[in-house]
């Protein structure tokens, strides 16, 4: 009987082990591999947050100056925040409110962390087409409601930052906040 030598220098039928061939494939898909990868991960880190925007992911605010009834305005992430300190009269009015008249829902303690009712907090933007509403600083018009008004298309809210009245779908943002202390809350 004759033996049948294969390419690689193994006699007989079927080889043992890896063939020269299966190493050529793995070694070819292996390569492939980490080519793509070493194409893909500057397309996806790219997307990551620059490092000015990382740099204000949060804002840490004493509020220990502001009376009951002042409102103070605030940058975080580049975008103006509104830090009001309720008077007992101004959470009895927006806790008077009826939650289903309202376009968008949410009760003050919703909008307000608990043991801290009289600290609101929103995102200064109008959710109609963006402007920074008025009624943070002394003077300014508060609307109807008074809480803030936007001037750009006379959107009115109310103490708690809802809509009331105006093109506005929604109420203001509130942002993810803590406190850190008694007078002191983290933003972000």
């Amino acid at each position: 009987m004759a033996t049948v030598e294969n390419t690689d220098g193994t006699a007989g039928g079927a080889p043992d082990g890896v063939r020269r061939r299966d190493f050529i494939n793995i070694a070819a898909v292996s390569f492939a591999g980490v080519g793509a990868a070493a194409v893909v991960y500057p397309l996806v880190n790219q997307m990551n947050p620059s490092a000015d925007v990382l740099a204000l992911a949060s804002a840490e605010v004493d509020v220990s100056q502001i009376q009951p009834g002042q409102a103070i305005k605030t940058i975080w992430r580049k975008q103006p925040v509104f830090i009001r300190n309720l008077t007992e009269k101004e959470i009895a009015e927006a806790n008077a409110v009826s939650v289903g008249s309202l376009r968008d829902p949410q009760t003050l303690a919703e909008r307000t962390k608990e043991g801290k009712a009289n600290w609101l907090i929103t995102l200064g933007v109008c959710t109609h087409l963006g402007c920074v509403p008025l009624g943070a600083a002394e003077g300014e018009n508060k609307g109807e409601f008074g809480g803030y008004f936007c001037p750009c298309h006379g959107s009115h809210y109310d103490t708690a930052a809802r809509i009331r009245k105006g093109p506005a779908p929604k109420n203001l943002e509130v942002p993810e906040y803590e406190f850190t202390s008694d007078t002191v809350v983290q933003i972000g």
